[in-house]
Parts: C-alpha cells; structure tokens; sequence
C-alpha cells in the first residue's frame, strides 16, 4: 500500500513539475509582436483611378481542417483535427474556388495556416502563393504557439497561422498592426495575437485606397471584441480624415446590428455580439448578404436541417466608396466553416 501511495506521488510531482516547466517554457517564448510590422514595400506601387471599380472577396478558410463532416472541441464538439486527407483535399477545393473567381482584385482570407499540427503542416500560405498566379500574398500572423496543451487527452500542439491578403496590385506598404489587449496569463500564452493587415495603394488624386483584412476575437465575453473595436476605429477615422478610401473585410466574428436574417436556425450564443450601425461613425456602409449564412456552430457536423448559422463575414467600406453589390456563396460549408462573401464597390470622385 505504501509503495502505491508513493508511486502516486511520484507521479503528481512529475506532472506538476511538467506543468511548471510548459508554463514557463511558453512565457519565455511567448509571440509578442510588435504595435506594427512592415510586411511589404515597393518603390513602383501600383497606382487606382479615382472611379476605378474594385472586386473582392472574403473568406476564412478554417486552415482547411473546418470541412462540413467536423465538430470542434472549443465550440462544444469532441473533434480536434480532421483527417490529413481531408485537410489536403479541402486545400484542393479551397484553391480551385479561388482560382474560379480569378477575376477578384483582393482575396481577404483568415485562417490561413503555415506551419500547424491541426493541418499537418501543410504550409497553406506557401501553397496559395504559388497556385494564385495573378496574386501575389501578404501575410499577417495571428497565432504563433509551440505547443497548444489542450484539450489534455489530445493537445492541439504547435500552431502558426495568419490573415491572408493575395492581390492583383502592388501595394505601397503592407503593414500588420496588432489588436491590443488580449486574454489573461498563462490562458494568452496559447492564444491568438489578433491583428488587422493594411495595404495602401496610391491614388491618381493624391490619396490612398487603404484595404485591410481583419479577424477579430472569438471565445471571449466581448471585452476584447469591444477594445479592438474602438482601436480600429480610431485608425479608420484618421485615415478617412485624411480623404482616404478605405475598405474593410473579414471575419469580424459577430455581426451588424442592422442585420435581417433570411434563413433559419440563427446562431444565437453569449459570444454572438452585434457592431453599432454607426460605426465607426456616420455615413460609412456595411456590406453583408441577408439571405446565406457565413459562418456556423461548431458543435456537430453540418446539417442544413439543424446547424445554427450566422453572419460574421462582411465588410465596411468608406464613405468615399459606392457599394455596387454583396453575394455569399453557397458552398454548404463543404471545405470550411465559413463561406466565401464576394463584393463589387466604386470609388468615388
């Protein structure tokens, strides 16, 4: 009895010392990224006309492990990583998608992994590069962890990924900035490090276009949400002050407050915040499509029957810019959790 007992405590000491050491380890370590980084420069940046119509197109690709058959533990659901098979044809259909609509001028994409267990490393980033010929890729990082502890019987383990932005045009800068706050230590050790990834563009009447591809908080009980709100608006309204056009897309992961939906089984969650119609103040547009669904709940595979749904991919433009048309596309979630949303806008004079 004595040595089972010892044996016992053996074993605690072990994993206690183990925990000590993955705490400390990952705070050494931690991704702390700077306020900005340059991602990007050119001396020849491409230039836009001042009536110069622009195509677009949003989507978090769920680091192409999200496909309908998936249930996910952090959304209540058991699973923690599909198959390598599925992740593979998933980033199959994913490029075939985009290569399909290869007449939009920017992809804004979220969940764009480089270097993960949960996708098999797959090097996604490096894979679209090369496949979007016509685009050239800027890439944001977000989560930047050596080894995700849960959930403990099967531990997610290192992640790197990103937002994604894959353009036509040769941007004057690219530059990611990152959202302030984030979830308390040692949680936001192995959590994301939220950022929004601006290009700017010249203009031929000496502004700039400003598109930025962002991917807001999850998870959390809108505190954070609400911070990175207020910073980026700060940032928009300083930037249009200025007269330039500015565009915003991506997964913003919660939805308008003049959102009216068409479709049934709405996602309805103490996450699921709405933004202010006015933000960030008067006269700007949000652009978003009433009748599909973007995103849906995690906790069971896709059912068209039953899924909760939302919308939480969408876009916001300047009001310098014309709004000419807003569409998601109906994939029925079948290569990731959320759904394409394309976009037409005009600059105005």
């Amino acid at each position: 009895m004595r040595r089972i007992f010892k044996a016992i405590l053996i074993l605690i000491i072990l994993i206690a010392i183990t925990f000590v050491l993955l705490i400390a380890y990952a705070t050494i370590s931690d991704y702390k990224p700077d306020l900005t980084t340059e991602v990007f420069t050119s001396e020849n940046p491409d230039v836009f006309t001042d009536s110069m119509e622009i195509n677009l197109l949003v989507w978090n690709i769920g680091y192409c492990g999200l496909s309908k058959d998936m249930d996910f533990f952090y959304d209540g659901g058991k699973n923690v990583r599909t198959t390598k098979e599925n992740v593979l044809n998933n980033i199959k259909r994913v490029k075939k998608f985009l290569l399909q609509n290869d007449s939009v001028d920017f992809y804004l994409l979220q969940e764009v992994d480089r270097h993960s267990k949960r996708s098999y490393k797959t090097g996604q980033f490096d894979t679209l590069n090369t496949c979007l010929k016509n685009h050239a890729g800027q890439f944001g990082k977000n989560y930047d962890v050596w080894h995700v502890p849960v959930p403990f019987s099967n531990p997610m383990g290192i992640v790197e990924s990103g937002i994604a932005t894959f353009t036509k045009y040769v941007p004057k800068f690219s530059v990611r900035y990152s959202f302030e706050g984030n979830y308390v230590w040692p949680k936001g050790l192995f959590m994301l490090d939220r950022c929004f990834l601006v290009n700017r563009y010249l203009v031929n009447n000496g502004k700039e276009l400003i598109v930025i591809n962002t991917h807001n908080s999850a998870y959390d009980d809108g505190s954070l949400r609400k911070s990175q709100m207020e910073y980026l608006k700060t940032f928009l309204i300083e930037e249009y002050n200025k007269g330039n056009y500015i565009i915003v897309g991506g997964d913003w992961n919660q939805s308008p407050m003049e959102l009216d939906y068409n479709f049934t089984y709405v996602f309805d969650t103490i996450w699921h915040s709405k933004i202010d119609k006015n933000y960030p103040e008067p006269g700007w547009t949000w652009m978003f499509d009433n009748n599909v669904p973007t995103n849906r709940r995690l906790k069971w595979p896709f059912n068209p029957k039953t899924s909760l749904t939302t919308v939480i991919d969408f876009y916001l433009i300047s009001p310098n810019i014309k709004m000419l048309e807003v569409k998601t596309i109906d994939l029925e979630f079948e290569n990731s959790d959320h759904q394409p949303v394309l976009a037409k806008v005009k600059l105005k004079k």
